[in-house]
């Protein structure tokens, strides 16, 4: 699935990252604790969230994740923007919670590449 297709299903407004509508996502998954991100994340996927601070970009980093979507219509400060900017990480915002975002990837064929996502 495209990056763009995911905006579309979560109806989603794009931050940062508008350039990279046509990136692939692999597998996704969802959480609010950046050690479970780090430990069962995989290259390319996109991250669920409600996390709206810096740590959420950098973990994202590390991660290799290719795209992070914030829910529950938070808004993350302009220092986590720019930050995904830096970085060339899109960044999404959704008014979906984040079990209905997941439940409508899910639905559209997005799955955790692990298992444990």
């Amino acid at each position: 699935m495209k990056i763009s297709e995911l905006q579309e299903i979560l109806k989603a407004r794009i931050l940062i990252g508008e350039d990279q509508m046509d990136r692939v996502i692999m597998g996704g998954g969802a959480a609010d604790l950046m050690d479970d991100v780090l430990a069962a994340a995989a290259k390319d996927c996109v991250l669920l969230t409600g996390v709206i601070t810096p740590q959420v970009i950098q973990t994202a980093r590390i991660a290799q994740v290719c795209v992070v979507v914030i829910v529950r219509k938070k808004k993350p400060p302009q220092e986590v923007i720019d930050l995904a900017r830096t970085y060339n990480i899109p960044l999404l915002l959704t008014d979906y919670s984040l079990f209905v975002a997941c439940g409508r990837l899910y639905m559209n064929g997005i799955r955790g590449l692990d298992g444990s996502w």
